[in-house]
């Protein structure tokens, strides 16, 4: 993604909820090194993903995409 938008706003979540991308990616059911990937946006998630960070943070698609409306 252009300007690596999301994975510096999943970074951001991450950090301010205090879990580690281990234990991040245990919860959401990928490997610590698939949320390395996001932040570091070697990768981008797929929607099913998308939409499970969304929820476990409890905040919009939109929001991690970085669109504030």
């Amino acid at each position: 993604m252009k300007n690596n938008v999301f994975g510096k706003t999943l970074r951001q979540l991450r950090l301010e909820h205090g879990i580690s991308q281990r234990k991040l990616g245990e919860e959401l059911g990928f490997c610590n090194q698939t949320v390395s990937f996001w932040e570091s946006g070697q990768r981008e998630p797929d929607l099913d993903a998308l939409i499970k960070i969304a929820d476990y943070f409890k905040v919009s698609t939109d929001f991690l995409l970085g669109y504030p409306y």
